[in-house]
């Protein structure tokens, strides 16, 4: 694989080739394919319901995972969002509910403000792009790999963006920390030994990352019961128009 030679300037252009076809999307579009990729997370992903998650407040025509996040907190999970602590610094988790005293952070994104910190069991991460061996092209922070790199044993990474998003190769280097699991508006992906692997079913899904947590954590269990996708509520009182495996 031969890497551009000035491989920060080439992934600042695509970046920002990513983040204009993500803001050219038709409101609808977007309703809809994150109606789907909701629902793909709830079926595919049912083992967060007892778990500390942590999720991202939506930025720049991400996919927006609160209604899924609704979901699993009403199960028993426990949510966080990430705080920027310092430039060059892993990221802090605080836990977040809804109606949480919150402040202004990085992108005048929100903090939540006295919650107590964690550490994330599975983590909802938003590409700007993603490759065919599940790396992602984030916005150049390096937050979430600086992140990834000193949590131990892994948290169940799981990526969610659209198929617009999806490049051949984001030219990886020895910091970049490949997804577990991708899930975008025509599938789930499973990151497998040769690259990502579209699941059809999302129970097949529950059941691989059952078993990838339970390698990295010993000790515990983490169930893959039946799709909980009929169960999902909206914020605004909507159930999903779109159910898994639609």
């Amino acid at each position: 694989m031969i890497v551009p030679q000035d491989l920060k300037h080439w992934r600042k252009i695509i970046r920002a080739e990513l983040l204009g076809k993500r803001a050219a999307v038709a409101r609808e579009k977007h309703h809809e394919w994150n109606e789907i990729i909701t629902a793909l997370i709830i079926s595919g992903f049912p083992m967060l319901r007892q778990m500390t998650v942590s999720l991202y407040w939506p930025f720049q025509g991400e996919f927006d995972p609160r209604y899924a996040i609704r979901h699993f907190r009403e199960g028993g999970a426990v949510a966080a969002l990430p705080v920027v602590i310092e430039k060059r610094a892993p990221l802090q988790f605080r836990e977040w509910w809804p109606g949480v005293a919150t402040s202004k952070g990085v992108f005048d994104l929100p903090v939540p403000e006295g919650t107590r910190v964690v550490v994330p069991d599975a983590m909802l991460i938003p590409p700007v792009g993603f490759d065919a061996r599940g790396f992602r092209l984030g916005y150049g922070g390096g937050y979430f790999d600086r992140t990834l790199a000193t949590i131990t044993p892994q948290p169940l990474k799981i990526g969610v963006a659209y198929e617009l998003s999806r490049l051949e190769t984001i030219y990886p280097q020895t910091y970049d920390i490949p997804l577990d699991f991708i899930v975008t508006e025509r599938c789930i992906y499973h990151n497998a030994s040769a690259g990502l692997e579209p699941i059809a079913d999302p129970q097949r899904a529950a059941e691989l990352a059952a078993k990838l947590l339970s390698s990295r954590h010993p000790a515990a269990e983490f169930s893959s019961p039946p799709c909980y996708g009929r169960e999902v509520g909206y914020w605004e009182g909507k159930p999903p128009s779109v159910k898994p495996g639609d």
